[in-house]
């Protein structure tokens, strides 16, 4: 067993606006399965992960609790939270949950791994990468080295610049932590959302919390180009075909 708890956030809160369907994304069928049951089984089986929060939209709560949690029989999860209206608001209930107690052994020190739901390629693999990672760093996000030239747009979607692709990645999750620094940055991010008129800041993933608002340096892991995004309806019909073919991410 680790020495340090190390518990998910896995976010589920999403409306898949994208994906044209009634049904809320995280509870399409992938496979037979609901694509949030993919992430969270990866938690489960997971030697490195000791529990979990689930984040899912308020609306949603009991009917995750019946439909996934006791029908797949996950024992993991500790906790089911409310989502917000932003995925910042989603992580800082999660967050709080683990700061309030909310869990069933206190992580105060330990480590928090944030996975998107929407992620079922999650692997062992990269898990465990990453839990080597954020012992030394502290911080760390999983992504992948760009296959493709980037272009940096102005506001005319004009080509004003072309980055050094070997210096690009493409961001993933999970993205982890030390549970102090990234509550801890958190926390700096919602007093700076209150002092702010509109409410509304522009933050896109976990990394840049911690970059803005501690100055502490992440450490880039390398992930998998299988663990993909499940976004829109083409990401559905790559995502049957990676099952198809086994379904384990390969480097």
């Amino acid at each position: 067993m680790h020495p340090k708890r190390c518990t998910a956030i896995v976010l589920a809160a999403g409306s898949g606006s994208r994906m044209k369907s009634d049904v809320a994304k995280q509870y399409m069928l992938l496979h037979g399965k609901p694509l949030i049951w993919y992430a969270l089984h990866a938690v489960e089986q997971s030697s490195v992960i000791d529990d979990c929060v689930l984040v899912t939209g308020a609306e949603d709560i009991s009917y995750v609790k019946e439909e996934i949690i006791m029908r797949y029989g996950f024992r993991k999860i500790a906790a089911v939270a409310a989502g917000g209206m932003e995925r910042y608001d989603s992580v800082w209930n999660a967050l709080r949950v683990i700061a309030d107690g909310g869990l069933r052994e206190p992580n105060a020190d330990g480590y928090v791994f944030i996975h998107d739901g929407a992620r079922p390629f999650l692997t062992e693999e990269i898990l465990q990468r990453s839990y080597e990672a954020v012992q030394e760093s502290r911080a760390c996000v999983v992504g992948m080295p760009v296959k493709d030239t980037v272009k940096i747009a102005d506001e005319e979607e004009y080509a004003k610049q072309t980055p050094d692709r070997r210096i690009v990645w493409q961001v993933q999750t999970p993205q982890v932590f030390e549970t102090r620094l990234i509550t801890d940055a958190y926390a700096r991010l919602m007093q700076k959302k209150e002092e702010t008129d509109s409410g509304e800041i522009a933050i896109t993933d976990d990394a840049m919390v911690v970059e803005n608002f501690t100055g502490h340096k992440v450490k880039l892991v390398r992930g998998s180009y299988q663990n993909i995004k499940i976004t829109t309806p083409e990401d559905l019909v790559i995502a049957e075909a990676l099952l198809r073919d086994g379904g384990e991410a390969v480097l």
